[in-house]
């Protein structure tokens, strides 16, 4: 019996999450939208591609919380964009309403499910879709340091002229200008990238993975991306469904580690079945700490003002 994959929300990174779990058919998934016929739509057009693919998985569009009952694993991409002359705190206090939401009718539905977050401001999303589910940090965590930590790899392959999968490298902490990518850890075949490349050329990767988002929203000017983080979504949830015990960077509520408590923050995990089932702590130099750190209080901010408005 194939396990059940839903994922809510089913705009360009939803659909693009169902396509790719559908496409690969190890799960049968529901795609859910409050707009009457989008899901549908979405859903038959990729069913009917099964014979193409051969997928032998079920995908069914709805907009009733019902058809995802029993859901093994759910994605929750359901949100708004930041639009012209709307405030950080509008956009959070929105997003706010929506994941909340959405997560209690998930809980409702799918009571064991594995929740996984993607709408943003992501950490924060994160941190209101824990608290409002009731379910402890292993099941509830988002998708940004696998998204943020392949964009890294792939401007260093690109640089480098090397093969992405040779690129050893990892993106830690918020999902935004305060990432923090470790450079003194990255490395190609195991040598350290400092000694492959100037630091000028490191920091401008840097500089250029923190605002990966950004560069991608400029060039499309209507719209954000939307191909890396679905193949990011899905490898999270593969690496569930297969038991993969994988270490991948995700948002996940810190307790006392890297001297945080309490707030959702990306950090390598071993990801399996039971979905967060270790952090895992690297070892950083003083100013990735100190980076890392600064990171986690623009989180806590957001967190603050969430909680404020309760």
């Amino acid at each position: 019996m194939r396990q059940k994959v839903s994922v809510i929300g089913a705009g360009n990174v939803g659909a693009t999450v169902a396509q790719r779990v559908f496409d690969k058919g190890y799960a049968d998934v529901v795609l859910v939208d409050i707009v009457e016929g989008l899901p549908q739509g979405k859903a038959l057009d990729m069913l009917e591609s099964a014979p193409v693919m051969g997928s032998d998985a079920s995908i069914v569009g709805t907009n009733d919380y019902a058809a995802t009952a029993g859901s093994d694993v759910v994605v929750i991409t359901s949100g708004i964009a930041r639009k012209p002359g709307m405030s950080r705190d509008d956009l959070l206090f929105t997003n706010m309403d929506i994941v909340g939401s959405v997560t209690k009718s998930v809980v409702e539905a799918s009571p064991e499910a594995i929740i996984v977050t993607v709408t943003n401001p992501l950490d924060a999303m994160t941190q209101h879709a824990l608290e409002v589910s009731g379910h402890p940090r292993d099941r509830v965590f988002g998708m940004a340091g696998i998204l943020d930590t392949a964009r890294f790899r792939s401007f260093l392959a690109q640089e480098l002229g090397v093969a992405v999968q040779d690129v050893h490298a990892y993106v830690l902490g918020g999902h935004g200008d305060t990432m923090v990518p470790l450079v003194g850890s990255s490395n190609v075949g195991g040598v350290p990238i400092a000694d492959l490349l100037p630091p000028d050329r490191v920091e401008a990767i840097v500089q250029r993975t923190r605002g990966g988002g950004g560069e991608i929203v400029a060039l499309l000017k209507t719209g954000s991306a939307y191909y890396a983080p679905s193949a990011a979504v899905a490898q999270m949830v593969e690496a569930i469904l297969f038991d993969r015990k994988q270490i991948v960077p995700c948002c996940v509520r810190l307790e006392g580690e890297y001297g945080i408590e309490g707030l959702c923050v990306g950090v390598p995990v071993k990801l399996g079945a039971k979905g967060v089932e270790e952090v895992i702590t690297v070892k950083l130099t003083d100013d990735e700490n100190a980076a890392l750190q600064a990171s986690a209080e623009a989180v806590r901010e957001l967190v603050e003002v969430m909680r404020a408005r309760v």
